[in-house]
């Protein structure tokens, strides 16, 4: 029997390898697999960050566009430790964040 991580991993790998992860540097290759990724996890911001960097390709971009609509939807909130962590947003942002 394969282990739930394992089928989840195999799962994130083959999307990213379907839809593109961004190494081509074009929304063609980018956006599908960030909508992939934010539709699986629109209520968990956190899974949402950890699928979206396991798929790998440009990591920064994809995670920036998944965290920008998951952070609107999510259930979950940004967890705090992570918040804490981020650069400094301006003021207003802060707010909302």
């Amino acid at each position: 029997v394969v282990g739930h991580d394992h089928c989840v991993d195999t799962l994130v790998h083959r999307a990213a390898s379907e839809l593109g992860t961004g190494a081509e540097i074009s929304s063609m290759d980018t956006v599908p697999f960030c909508l992939w990724s934010a539709a699986r996890h629109l209520d968990d911001f956190e899974e949402a960050m950890w699928t979206t960097v396991a798929g790998l390709g440009d990591r920064d971009t994809t995670c920036a566009i998944v965290g920008g609509i998951v952070a609107l939807s999510a259930q979950k909130p940004i967890p705090p430790a992570w918040k804490k962590a981020r650069e400094r947003l301006y003021l207003a942002m802060d707010a909302l964040f």
